[in-house]
């Protein structure tokens, strides 16, 4: 009777541990909210947070924003994924999109469903490199729960990359079978 009890308790412990691992504000930083316009009457907030020397640099190369977002996010091919993970040594899909983005001063909600309802919807047939694309994977709620930001757009072919529980973060093809029938929705961010 102990030894149930005691494997009860161990799976119920086990079973409900996660990680709350939210991203933290700077707040020394000075930010200022700009208000812009993705689609005639549709206005969308982001919080742009000023960094002269990014923004010069981005001026003076031939690489769009998106480019460099894409490049940020390539950095973690490989990392090895953890459900909250902001990091080298672990990351999930809105975290890689969240600190990709944030590193090129444009914060997004931390979660996929919550940056769903962020920028505009935009059809498969007029996505870019730096959009985003948007999964339902089953599990709870039947609600977006996974992310991933496009990288390449070749022929009929969208490559994305993405964290995934089973091989970390990688790049995928939205052609394959799996990514396919889980798509949502594609949305323009910048």
């Amino acid at each position: 009777m102990k030894k149930s009890l005691i494997l009860i308790l161990c799976l119920i412990c086990f079973s409900h541990c996660k990680s709350s691992k939210r991203a933290k504000k700077n707040n020394t930083v000075k930010t200022r909210h700009v208000n812009i316009k993705s689609a005639p009457d549709i206005p969308v907030d982001y919080e742009i947070i000023p960094n002269k020397e990014k923004s010069s640099s981005a001026k003076k190369s031939s690489k769009s924003q998106a480019d460099y977002i894409i490049d940020y996010a390539l950095q973690f091919k490989g990392t090895r994924y953890k459900w909250g993970g902001t990091t080298k040594s672990g990351m999930d899909c809105s975290g890689l999109v969240f600190e990709s983005f944030r590193s090129y001063d444009i914060l997004l909600p931390r979660i996929s469903r919550d940056m769903a309802k962020k920028g505009s919807k935009i059809s498969l047939k007029k996505v870019n490199t730096g959009d985003l694309l948007f999964f339902k994977t089953g599990g709870r709620r039947n609600s977006i729960n996974h992310v991933g930001l496009i990288t390449a757009v070749k022929n009929n072919d969208i490559e994305f990359i993405h964290a995934t529980s089973s091989r970390g973060v990688i790049v995928s093809h939205l052609n394959e079978k799996y990514w396919l029938n889980a798509f949502e929705e594609a949305r323009r961010i910048l």
